[in-house]
Parts: structure tokens; C-alpha cells; sequence
């Protein structure tokens, strides 16, 4: 059976799909809202775990309304979980099975039960998350067992995530990002398996 999940070539999403490759054909899926913009990085971490990978578009429009919600809040939690929450409902919509690689102590992205029970409802999938369980100290462990990662800032380092793309939108409306996204956000970027 196959499965969508989230990628945005970290070392979070990228243990999920080592973990899901176990019982499933794992399609990885990488969310970008202009669709010109090329992620190379993500793709070749893609090919380091020799899953099949595509790039799709959100367009513009959803971009313009997180960053609105950004600059409305003073924060990017709820943008970015809108955004995630749209990108597993486009999922559910082709696959039997979703999944993503939110942790146990992630706070953004993350859906609520409610909203898990609710897509599993409207589009007759089943959402999974193979590290709910799983706190960062202990991802960090498993994935330093299975990948090669670097790690940076986020926005200096160019993997898959949301969070650049809307930190450039916000800044191209004239608004600062320091005091809207946490300083010294730690981002991921695969760059090797261990055994391939």
C-alpha cells in the first residue's frame, strides 16, 4: 500500500520515512507555495533514501494569507500549522495513507486530535505520525543511526521547510522577522544514509 508523507528533508521527516518504508511504498511529497522555486537539496535527500519525489505548489494566495496571519498574530504558529494542516488535507485526498514527521514535543507544526479525527473522517485515510511517540533527544538518536544531517538556522538552511518562504514574504511586506519567528530555530537538512 502507498503513502504520502510530508517531506522537507530533515532529519525528522526523513526517519519517518525510513520508519514507513517498513510496511509501506512511502511516495515523499514537498510542499513549496512558488512554483518556480527549486529545492535541490530536498530532492537529493529524497534520493539518498531512494524514495520516489515530487515538488508541488500551494500558489501564492495561501502564502499571502500566512503571512497576514503572521503579522496579525506576532507569531508564526498558527500560519504554520494552517499551511501543514492544507498540505496533509491535499495528501489525504490521493492517498489511503498520510503521514508527516511531527515528534512528540513539536508545538508547531502540530494538529490536534480533533483535527486528525476530522481529515481521517472527510477523506477516509489514515493519518500517521511514526514519531508522535518520540521526543527530540530520542529522533536525534535514531535518525544519527540511519542519516547523515547537518543542521543551521532556519532560513539559512535549504531544505523543504514552510517557515522560509513565509519569513521572505513577511519581510517583502516591509516587516521584520526578529520578534515574529524565534531566534536560533534549529533546522535540519539530510545529506546521507548510513547503508545505501
Amino acid at each position: 500500500m502507498k503513502a504520502g508523507l510530508l517531506f522537507s528533508g530533515g532529519k525528522d521527516s526523513a526517519l519517518a520515512a525510513v520508519m514507513l518504508a517498513r510496511d509501506y511504498e512511502v511516495e515523499l511529497t514537498t510542499f513549496v507555495f512558488d512554483p518556480a522555486r527549486e529545492v535541490p537539496s530536498v530532492e537529493a535527500a529524497a534520493h539518498v533514501l531512494d524514495l520516489p519525489w515530487k515538488k508541488r505548489s500551494f500558489g501564492n494566495e495561501l502564502l499571502e494569507e500566512a503571512v497576514s496571519m503572521v503579522i496579525a498574530s506576532g507569531y508564526p504558529n498558527d500560519a504554520i500549522t494552517m499551511v501543514h494542516r492544507r498540505a496533509v488535507e491535499t495528501l489525504a485526498g490521493e492517498y489511503a495513507v498520510v503521514g508527516d514527521g511531527t515528534r512528540l514535543n513539536d508545538r508547531v507544526p502540530m494538529l490536534t486530535k480533533g483535527d486528525v479525527l476530522s481529515i481521517a473522517d472527510r477523506f477516509g485515510c489514515s493519518y500517521v505520525r511514526p514519531l508522535l511517540g518520540y521526543g527530540k533527544a530520542e529522533v536525534d538518536r535514531l535518525a544519527g543511526r540511519h542519516l547523515v544531517f547537518t543542521c543551521g538556522e532556519s532560513g539559512l538552511i535549504e531544505n523543504g521547510d514552510y517557515e522560509s518562504e513565509i519569513r521572505t514574504a513577511v519581510r517583502r511586506r516591509g516587516c521584520q522577522v526578529q520578534g515574529l519567528f524565534p531566534d536560533h530555530h534549529e533546522q535540519s537538512l539530510v545529506t546521507g544514509a548510513f547503508g545505501s
